[in-house]
């Protein structure tokens, strides 16, 4: 028996020390990141960077389809790598995640977290990190990564009190939350990645360890949990997470504090481009100074902001913030109503018309040419982007695809036959104009059987095309109205206006067409209409709508729809009541009529028919 055991972890380790030698084969990382006279370095060279904070790398937080009540899930490996290769092409080395998260009271059912309670770590979100620093590796992007955080959002210093009875203020004094917390840190620094075979310790892809986000903690329990982590730790560096526009004092004093840093939102009486530029000057020859968090304000402000960190001692800065892809096709979505003034939303790349009002396009630009430059290097074209991966598909009105790192647009291609004769049906679609629904609706599509495949676009070229989908037998074509403007109307009465505001509250729709009691709008089919779905958000009380059926337009019989209430409570961003109004096998003609009985918002609207014959 002992000799088993003695063969069993004899071979345990030459398997760790195979996967730990090719995970080093597959880092593109040489060393750690240092710090000395007040700035950064990789190796002998200084370590300088433009990039943004990704606050969905470790946990999402922004699953929000129509039907879907838990926004919270883990990232998967597409999603990791779409990430940290979109980074790669902004011309980012450095990104910082979100907290360690930590279980809540409200939770609802399923929600993943890190910190279930103290001393008990959910395994599965760790794993997800393990795929998080493999991915960086690969990529050369490094990480900032906080380790606890002082709001409400994810879990924070609140919950390791409620644990012990404790207010979330004792999480700074309190001999018993320091253990809990430094219990925490432990299990983390000294973990090893089961992708890599890597203690976190001794990962190159790890920046630094920022004690926590935002965290109003005193300078003594900084100075504990910075000197814990170096006991367990001497290769990385330690961030004071400490809350402020403005570095304290006390953070540059402490010896076991290796980086500070600064946030920046509107609201304060000085420019960003200001207090960086102050902040750098307090910090120089003192301690690497990064600008962690800055956003919510004109891209002429950001530019200032930018070149602010360019042209002082300032290591870097990282905008917030970044969203990747949704696995599922298109993009994962953040409206920021709070400090972004229901105006910004989380960015994306490539910028879209989408983001119109808050300047995208030009504030994307802008820092990828910054990215490069504090590098000393050029900004370099762009490739033509990687085919997407077409998911298989049964209806032709509902297309959706995995896009490509750097493709601004999409084109859709259908054909008779699997051996060719493609046709081109749409070029330039925004992956970006629909939010959790399909990227594409062919809905000229005639009767019959076809094929689809799709090809990712930008200024570099065309990709090569995507997997093929199909046959999709086809009976039915279905006007596809996502209510941007009022072009696919055949008539309307009443007050109604496109909402492109309170997008988090209707899980982040980009645009709606609201009204109220009595507003009513027509829908003219080329066929009669034999089914239909109707996407709404309620801001108050739930008032129901009225659907009427008419062969020339004038005359219209009522038609019975069920509804579907997806509501699962107002939460922490006021969401409101997502209902869905369907019917199907309707009869009377080719003409829809919906009347609204209250104030409503329209997000979509799915009106199948008989499908044109060629």
């Amino acid at each position: 028996m002992n000799l088993k055991l003695n063969v069993f972890a004899a071979l345990s380790f030459v398997v760790l020390a195979v996967a730990s030698a090719a995970s080093a084969a597959d880092s593109t990382l040489s060393n750690f990141i240092t710090a000395r006279d007040g700035k950064l370095f990789d190796g002998e060279k200084e370590f300088r960077f433009i990039s943004f904070d990704i606050p969905n790398l470790l946990v999402v937080e922004d699953n929000v389809p129509f039907a879907e009540q838990n926004p919270w899930r883990l990232p998967d490996q597409f999603e990791i790598n779409d990430a940290l290769k979109t980074l790669q092409q902004l011309g980012g080395t450095v990104t910082r995640s979100y907290v360690i998260t930590v279980a809540k009271t409200n939770d609802l059912p399923g929600t993943p977290r890190h910190v279930l309670a103290a001393g008990k770590f959910n395994e599965a979100a760790f794993r997800t990190l393990d795929e998080v620093l493999a991915a960086a590796n690969r990529t050369g992007v490094r990480l900032i990564l906080p380790l606890v955080d002082n709001w409400v959002w994810q879990g924070g210093r609140a919950e390791y009190a409620g644990w012990r009875g404790k207010s979330k203020d004792d999480f700074w004094t309190d001999p018993q939350l320091i253990a809990d917390f430094e219990q925490t840190i432990h299990f983390i620094v000294t973990r090893t990645n089961t992708v890599t075979g890597v203690r976190y310790g001794d990962d190159k892809a790890i920046l630094c360890w920022e004690t926590g986000n935002e965290i109003s903690s005193p300078a003594e329990w900084t100075r504990e949990i910075a000197n814990y982590i170096k006991s367990l730790d001497t290769n990385h560096l330690v961030m004071d997470g400490y809350g402020a526009s403005e570095l304290r004092p006390e953070s540059l004093a402490i010896p076991a504090v290796d980086i500070v840093t600064t946030h920046h939102y509107p609201g304060n009486n000085k420019s960003f481009a200001e207090l960086i530029r102050a902040n750098a000057a307090m910090a120089k020859g003192k301690k690497p100074y990064v600008v962690g968090e800055f956003g919510f304000v004109s891209t002429a402000q950001m530019a200032d902001a930018l070149q602010a960190i360019q042209e002082t001692s300032c290591a870097g800065g990282l905008l917030w913030s970044l969203r990747f892809r949704d696995r599922d096709g298109g993009f994962y979505w953040h409206s920021e109503p709070g400090l972004g003034g229901n105006l910004y939303k989380a960015f994306h790349w490539p910028a879209s018309a989408l983001g119109n009002d808050y300047d995208e396009m030009n504030l994307m630009a802008l820092v990828r040419s910054n990215a490069f430059s504090i590098r000393g290097l050029t900004v370099p074209l762009l490739h033509i982007p990687a085919p997407p991966k077409l998911f298989p598909l049964a209806d032709a009105a509902a297309i959706s695809w995995q896009g490509s790192v750097g493709a601004n647009s999409y084109q859709v291609e259908r054909a008779k036959n699997i051996t060719g004769d493609w046709q081109i049906i749409a070029t330039n679609v925004d992956e970006a104009f629909t939010q959790y629904r399909p990227q594409f609706a062919d809905e000229a599509v005639p009767a019959g059987k076809w094929f689809y495949r799709v090809r990712a676009k930008n200024e570099a070229g065309v990709s090569a095309p995507s997997n093929l989908v199909g046959p999709v037998k086809v009976k039915n074509a279905t006007l596809v109205d996502e209510l941007a403007d009022f072009s696919k109307i055949h008539s309307q009465s009443g007050n109604w206006k496109i909402a492109t505001h309170d997008c988090r509250a209707v899980k982040e729709d980009a645009h709606r067409a609201a009204g109220s009691a009595g507003d009513v709008l027509i829908y003219q089919l080329p066929n009669p209409v034999q089914n239909f779905r109707v996407f709404t958000f309620f801001p108050k009380e739930f008032s129901g709508l009225k659907f009427f059926i008419s062969a020339d337009g004038q005359n219209f019989q009522p038609v019975a729809a069920r509804s579907e209430n997806f509501f699962h409570g107002a939460g922490e961003y006021g969401y409101w009541q997502p209902v869905l109004f369907h019917a199907e096998k309707i009869s009377g003609g080719n003409f829809l009529k919906i009347e609204l009985t209250g104030e409503t918002q329209i997000g979509r609207v799915e009106i199948s028919h008989p499908a044109l014959t060629q």
